[in-house]
């Protein structure tokens, strides 16, 4: 089994480079998936069932806000727990050398599902549609700009931004966390229109270093 140390120098390698020690948000994030990988591995468990595991229970995320009041908390953690499971997929295939260029494709399908599905989980909760719309439409805009410059040449990560998938994760969880603790669907109001103002700015910032790499 490696260790917290080989594994974190293995996602480099498979992140173009990256070192998630560089990023103290990420390296804990990874740290921690780590340490909750190590007996899914031991186990033998396949990186695919977890990896649907995740998308599951972020839906199931999306089916407690529906609920509204008090269960918005509970949808909260379902989010964190979906965003555990979406990491763990990617260490356990590493732990295991499982590590294929089709887990890749499925894991990122996976985690745009996912990240639907918390949008989905506040406009449950209260959000206006259009404001879940756009942030919706902001991410997969990220997204698609990060795979086409890979397939344009630019091998790295290129840049961590402010909106990566653990932000998506800790911003929706704290708006649905708050909503259900305070028991008023405004903070849903206010978690959509942060998926949009970090979606822009995480857009731009993605987008300056495409640019200035490619056009290198």
């Amino acid at each position: 089994m490696l260790t917290r140390e080989a594994y974190l120098d293995t996602w480099a390698g498979l992140h173009g480079g990256y070192d998630p020690r560089s990023n103290r948000l990420v390296g804990g994030w990874l740290s921690l998936t780590y340490v909750v990988a190590r007996p899914l591995a031991g186990r033998g468990v396949p990186p695919d069932v977890v990896t649907g595991a995740g998308v599951l229970v972020s839906a199931g995320a999306a089916a407690l806000a529906s609920l509204g009041g008090r269960w918005w908390l509970l949808a909260a953690l379902v989010v964190v727990v979906s965003g555990l499971l979406d990491n763990l997929d990617g260490a356990v295939a590493v732990l295991t050398s499982r590590s294929t260029a089709w887990g890749f494709v499925l894991d990122s399908v996976a985690d745009r599902l996912s990240d639907l599905a918390y949008l989905v989980a506040l406009w449950l909760a209260g959000a206006p549609g259009e404001s879940c719309a756009a942030g919706g439409a902001l991410m997969l805009l990220q997204e698609y700009v990060r795979a086409r410059a890979g397939a344009g040449g630019m091998t790295e990560v290129g840049i961590v931004t402010v909106w990566e998938r653990p932000t998506r994760v800790i911003v929706t969880a704290a708006f649905l966390g708050s909503a259900g603790l305070l028991d008023d669907g405004a903070w849903a109001d206010l978690g959509a229109a942060a998926w949009v103002g970090l979606g822009v700015v995480g857009l731009v910032q993605l987008t300056w270093v495409v640019r200035r790499r490619l056009r290198g």
